[in-house]
């Protein structure tokens, strides 16, 4: 019995193959089959074969190496964009470690990667030490984009945080600043910036110690906090301001909530006086420096942080706290880097988002 010819279009094995090699369904190193052995199986001359392998080689799809073979040297572009996490505060709130656990989630949802060095240690002076190498090290790694929660607490912190994002810059990096500016209010950097209203919300805790009774507010921060203590101050003050109340620099306090000296020299009328934290950390430690100078809270005043971090619900005294919204601000950060991506040229924006009272019994007067 004759055995039947099978006739083969040159074009169409050509683009064959070539369609194969670009969607990876023959992947980057594989061997192509041997010219004689192609030419035999589809019954056509061998110099077609060669013919067809010189093309997808100029191509820059493969390379023929003599006594080795022809290899597929095309590699598919990846699209999955790679960013870097400079989240250096995760080492000591809870709020950048799930920010970060919300930009992983981010990253299966919307096909991205992240790079993060993980925790970069609780003493703020060796986060300092480190930050710069981190940030180095994105760079080499060639990142899509990085997000960066400027330090705080540390020595010179604006000058560190300026030198990072210039260095992004330089090397032509989208950037995305988290929860605060590098800069103090009023001023604003260049940068895009995404995080919650602190004025609002150093208003409308303010406003909570006055419908609870408050006459005397005060506003309590440790050294080097983060700019946007500034703008949560001059929340508190217009609160103060509307009610007619006095707040002026003796209102604002600025040290470490366990230094008992400065503790005892603040002026708190019983039954009327209201501190506000930076953030729960420093209330958590304010509480217990004012009852161990004699001091009683819920009775003789009230006290409020910021930031809801899991162990302010057990405290002795249950921290009333202004919840931000982390999972709205990860994904608002993720909207505007991508934005960034496609257009370079837009003007830096502010994405202000609210958070929310979480009201418990330490801001509640009892007799």
């Amino acid at each position: 019995m004759k055995q039947k010819t099978i006739m083969v279009n040159t074009q169409d094995l050509y683009h064959k193959l070539r369609a194969d090699i670009l969607n990876s369904e023959i992947p980057f190193g594989s061997l192509l089959m041997p010219e004689s052995v192609l030419a035999e199986k589809m019954h056509v001359s061998r110099p077609t074969i060669t013919k067809i392998y010189n093309t997808l080689q100029t191509e820059g799809l493969v390379i023929k190496k003599a006594g080795f073979g022809t290899s597929v040297t095309y590699k598919k572009a990846d699209n999955k964009h790679h960013f870097g996490l400079l989240l250096p505060g995760a080492g000591e709130s809870e709020i950048f470690s799930t920010i970060n656990d919300q930009f992983l989630d981010q990253g299966k949802k919307r096909n991205f990667d992240c790079l993060w060095e993980g925790t970069v240690a609780n003493n703020a002076e060796i986060r300092r030490g480190v930050i710069l190498k981190i940030c180095q090290s994105y760079i080499e790694e060639k990142v899509d984009g990085i997000f960066f929660a400027p330090l705080e607490r540390t020595y010179e912190n604006e000058k560190l945080n300026e030198e990072i994002c210039q260095l992004i810059d330089k090397n032509q990096i989208p950037l995305v600043l988290i929860d605060r500016d590098i800069y103090p209010f009023p001023n604003r950097s260049k940068y895009d910036l995404v995080g919650i209203d602190n004025y609002f919300a150093g208003y409308v805790m303010g406003q909570h110690l006055i419908d609870a009774g408050c006459t005397t507010v005060y506003f309590f921060h440790r050294p080097d906090s983060a700019f946007s203590i500034n703008q949560r101050i001059e929340g508190l003050r217009t609160a103060a301001q509307n009610a007619h109340l006095k707040f002026d620099a003796g209102n604002i306090i600025c040290g470490e909530p366990d230094d008992l000296n400065l503790i005892r020299n603040i002026a708190i009328k019983p039954n009327e006086t209201g501190i506000i934290c930076g953030n729960d950390s420093t209330a958590a430690l304010l509480l217990s420096s004012l009852e161990s100078t004699g001091f009683k809270i819920s009775s003789d005043l009230l006290v409020a942080g910021f930031d809801n971090m899991k162990y302010s619900v057990h405290l002795k005294y249950p921290l009333t706290t202004y919840q931000q919204p982390c999972e709205a601000i990860t994904e608002a950060s993720v909207n505007v880097m991508f934005n960034k991506i496609s257009n370079r040229s837009y003007s830096p924006i502010t994405v202000n988002l609210y958070g929310e009272v979480i009201k418990r019994i330490s801001t509640v007067f009892v007799q």
